[in-house]
């Protein structure tokens, strides 16, 4: 698809997404990474237990690096793989946090409200920098939080995880409100910045590639 196609899809699937509380129990949340290698993309999704973060299953999947990176576009080039993942998994998770942006995107797509849409599960978006929005920085303490703006309305939150780190910046994917993104990240963020399903995805999918490149 042409990059205009590719927008009018994103502001089609964006009208789908749903922001609302989780009512069930989260027994289940995963982790969801993807890693590049020399000529495939690489997906992994781990199952942890919550609220133990005890690791119940994961699941590897790789497609072909068809599409290259284009900000703004990044589901398209990662959502193959994530689906193969997704499709392999015995324990279905009720909660899945994504290393990308949810709502906080200039067509309120990003790849873990991409995500979730296609798979009508809760996401949360957990993503290292911004791509979009305006804020300011929150206080040094762990937990400390301010707002991912865009003019008036709300796209995320800029949270610390850890004591003088940098924050992480949540935001909701689908199925989810922001007071769940907060809740979820700092719960599954107990010892290191980045949630522990997400690091385990990451340090995964990592190892997985760098086969494909020796």
């Amino acid at each position: 698809m042409k990059t205009d196609d590719l927008k009018l899809n994103q502001i089609r699937l964006a009208k789908k997404v749903i922001l609302r509380g989780i009512k069930k129990r989260v027994r289940f949340i995963a982790g969801v990474d993807v890693a590049v290698a020399r000529e495939c993309l690489v997906g992994c999704i781990g199952i942890f237990s919550f609220p133990e973060l005890k690791l119940v299953e994961y699941v590897k999947a790789t497609a072909p690096d068809s599409m290259p990176y284009v900000p703004g576009f990044l589901s398209y080039r990662e959502i193959p793989v994530l689906i193969k993942c997704y499709k392999k998994i015995r324990n279905k998770p009720d909660l899945m946090l994504v290393d990308g942006q949810g709502i906080a995107h200039p067509r309120a797509l990003g790849l873990a409200s991409h995500l979730g849409v296609l798979l009508n599960t809760p996401t949360i978006g957990c993503a290292k920098s911004r791509l979009y929005g305006e804020f300011v920085d929150p206080n040094n303490p762990r937990g400390s939080c301010e707002l991912l703006r865009v003019g008036d309305e709300t796209i995320g939150l800029v949270l610390r995880t850890r004591d003088k780190t940098k924050p992480l910046f949540i935001s909701p994917g689908h199925l989810v409100d922001f007071e769940d993104c907060r809740k979820y990240v700092l719960s599954s963020a107990s010892r290191y910045r980045i949630p522990e399903p997400i690091r385990f995805a990451h340090k995964t999918a990592g190892e997985e590639a760098r086969r494909f490149n020796v």
